[in-house]
């Protein structure tokens, strides 16, 4: 009985050692990542920041861009994600109060982190940015106006905190920073964003916000980086695991009143994004269905 304690107490030293060791490497792999410096081509924005640059950047930010919903309703910060053993992803304080993050920024400041994820100095953020590369230079030049518009905001935001979990995610390249995210920093932006209208161009600029949760080709599945706790993203492409007998009216009813076409209730993160499509306008919510009618359909992507 001796020799068979012994062996299983060596056993479990073994793996307590190899389990304190991959942990070290995680910890060091994650930083290393963190660490990356990008190459980024930013340029200059339009420098309208007049009453309707700044109306223009208001629907942006609390309707298409949901910016309030990871920086507060008065952008003073905000809490992104709270799920340990994952971490905890905070928004900063957008204004010009103690704790906020962008006094002196400049419009190639604001082009780097917002469409490309990268701070001044170069490393990585945890900014969605791969929600918003293709946005205008237009409307980013209308955001800032907002933004830069808001009464000042004293309010210290902690750092990002990841768990052990969160860490290896971040070690093995399961959880990118947004930078990562990006397949071309230099690519050109377009300058203005296109005719307003109930055309599947307009709809295709607006949907771009949704790949974040719903993938790239907007079938759903697992959403990456996000809480544990939300459920698999919806399928949004006319395939019979999505839309296909989805009308209009039923798309409205789940944008506006968070319900599914059987009646039921949506889950987080759709059921809190609602009350942004509620801002959003009628003909930017028929664009946003002509689009998703017209992609081609697609079965749900799987784990």
């Amino acid at each position: 009985m001796k020799r068979i304690g012994k062996a299983v107490g060596a056993a479990v030293l073994v793996v307590v050692i190899a389990a304190g060791a991959f942990f070290v490497w995680a910890n060091v792999a994650a930083s290393g990542r963190r660490g990356v410096i990008y190459d980024v081509h930013a340029v200059e924005l339009p420098g309208e920041r007049g009453p309707e640059a700044v109306a223009r950047g208001e629907h942006l930010a609390t309707s298409r861009y949901a910016c309030v919903e990871c920086h507060g309703r008065d952008l003073g910060g905000g809490t992104m994600v709270d799920a340990m053993p994952v971490g905890r992803f905070f928004g900063p304080n957008l204004t010009r109060g103690k704790g906020g993050v962008v006094g002196g920024y400049t419009s190639t400041d604001w082009d780097h982190i917002v469409r490309h994820g990268v701070k001044r100095d170069g490393t990585g953020a945890l900014m969605p940015s791969k929600d918003f590369v293709h946005m205008s230079d237009r409307e980013l030049a209308d955001l800032v106006a907002y933004v830069e518009s808001m009464p000042p905001v004293d309010r210290e935001m902690p750092a990002l905190q990841l768990g052990p979990l969160g860490t290896v995610l971040v070690a093995t390249g399961e959880l990118e920073l947004a930078a990562a995210e990006i397949e071309d920093h230099h690519r050109a932006h377009p300058a203005e964003p296109p005719p307003t209208g109930e055309t599947v161009e307009f709809g295709r600029h607006l949907t771009v916000v949704c790949r974040g949760c719903h993938g790239a080709d907007l079938s759903g599945g697992p959403i990456a980086g996000g809480d544990p706790a939300w459920p698999p993203a919806a399928n949004l492409t006319p395939h019979a695991d999505g839309l296909r007998s989805w009308s209009r009216d039923d798309f409205l009813n789940a944008m506006l009143h968070a319900r599914s076409k059987d009646g039921r209730a949506l889950k987080m993160p759709m059921s809190n994004l609602t009350q942004y499509a509620a801002k959003a306008t009628p003909t930017e919510l028929n664009a946003m269905w002509a689009f998703l009618q017209s992609l081609s359909p697609k079965p749900t992507a799987r784990p």
